[in-house]
């Protein structure tokens, strides 16, 4: 293969993988309503991916590329089911696809993105094993990134996926609208799906981009969907006005080149005001409920101390330290501590928050992630222990797997001098 052909296939590789991010869902959602079955759908799906691999390097691009992956995936279940000499099944299958659109019945989840998650999310399955797969089959996102995500290594993540498709085989959990009675079961698994999905598109964990704002968008829209089935229940609408918040500062995150633009730096003037107000709404409407804050809510009050303040140094930083420590007591986890430490970093001193940072290392958590050696670093850089500073941000640059956030660490390293 010469360089040329190297450098075709690299972007061919390239627009799969846009193709897969953006359509994935919807080729796996079309082919699970031809055959039933959500594992099978998203093995096919797969399949086509492999294959528009092997041909468009020689074919070209398709012009509607997805409508290509959907193709080939159902005809590669119609050779199967007549491999497996099930003609009759084949052809209920696809009467069934064929004939929907004239059926007269009640759909509450039209949307098939979320009719993906709700399947996905079957009780059948454990929590981590339904947040994993659904973050492959609607998230689009690879064994390694949610990996990431969960904190754990590839390998866990494969074998937890690869169990989670057979287990729905071996159960014979069709593809179809759960019942209303099993929506609030499978809730808390459904939340944490677009959660982690809007989480990656805001800040990805690898690559060369600093925002996926597709995956953001389309988390956005999902939680909107599942807010407007349940409307009685305070989480959807506190994951909602967290997502809006976040989502208003997307213009400013980046510049024109697509590097980060960190918190402090940005112009706040470029923040989506309607977007914020949006996200307000909800948390007032959570709060006329009148069941208190959870875990979603109470990042989104976090998020709005941000977004209602002028400048980083006119933060509430006190009122975000009370709203972490409520977070972590209801939902402990160490990222929650991590953040805490820089808001007393903010709202106190560079050395109490340290003291919470070395906390974490003494007890090993995030072992093998950037986050704890880069807000090290930060605080050590602001106590003017610089050379100690410069190691942690290097360290950290290190265990960065996202090209843009590397460059900022190691920016900042070499910044100290």
């Amino acid at each position: 293969m010469t360089h040329q052909d190297t450098a075709s296939a690299a972007g061919i590789a390239r627009t799969v993988d846009a193709v897969w991010r953006i359509e994935g869902a919807k080729v796996v959602a079309t082919v699970a309503r031809m055959t039933g079955d959500l594992a099978l759908a998203e093995d096919l799906a797969q399949e086509a991916v492999a294959e528009a691999l092997e041909q468009w390097p020689t074919t070209g691009v398709p012009r509607n590329a997805a409508a290509w992956l959907t193709a080939v995936a159902k005809r590669r279940a119609i050779d199967a089911f007549r491999r497996r000499e099930r003609l009759d099944a084949r052809h209920e299958a696809i009467a069934r696809d064929l004939d929907e659109s004239a059926e007269d019945t009640w759909e509450p989840i039209a949307d098939d993105g979320l009719r993906l998650v709700f399947t996905a999310c079957h009780p059948v399955l454990s929590r981590e094993a339904q947040v994993a797969l659904t973050l492959r089959v609607v998230g689009g996102l690879s064994s390694e990134e949610i990996a990431r995500l969960f904190l754990v290594p590839t390998s866990t993540m494969q074998q937890r996926i690869v169990r989670a498709k057979r287990t729905l085989t071996e159960a014979r959990v069709p593809f179809e609208v759960p019942d209303h009675t099993e929506w609030s079961g499978r809730l808390g698994a459904v939340l944490k799906v677009v959660y982690l999905v809007f989480t990656e598109g805001y800040s990805a964990t690898s690559g060369d981009q600093w925002v996926r704002r597709e995956l953001a968008d389309e988390a956005l829209r999902l939680g909107r969907l599942v807010s407007a089935l349940v409307p009685a229940e305070p989480e959807p609408r506190g994951l909602v006005a967290l997502m809006e918040i976040q989502s208003s500062r997307f213009a400013a995150r980046v510049d024109a080149a697509g590097d980060p633009i960190l918190l402090g730096d940005q112009d706040r003037r470029r923040w989506d005001r309607n977007a914020i107000a949006r996200g307000r709404a909800a948390l007032a409407q959570v709060d006329r409920l009148g069941r208190g804050r959870g875990p979603y809510a109470l990042q989104a009050a976090i998020a709005e101390c941000h977004a209602v303040a002028p400048s980083v140094d006119e933060t509430d930083w006190e009122q975000i330290v009370v709203l972490y420590e409520a977070l972590g007591r209801l939902a402990p986890n160490p990222v929650v501590d991590l953040n805490r430490a820089v808001a007393v970093s903010m709202a106190r001193t560079a050395e109490e928050a340290l003291v919470i940072v070395d906390g974490l290392v003494a007890q090993g958590a995030l072992a093998g992630s950037h986050l704890v050696p880069s807000v090290r670093g930060e605080l050590l850089a602001r106590m003017e222990r610089t050379q100690e500073a410069r190691g942690e941000l290097l360290t950290a640059a290190s265990l960065a797997r996202n090209e843009r956030e590397r460059a900022v660490l190691e920016a900042k390293a070499a910044g100290l001098g």
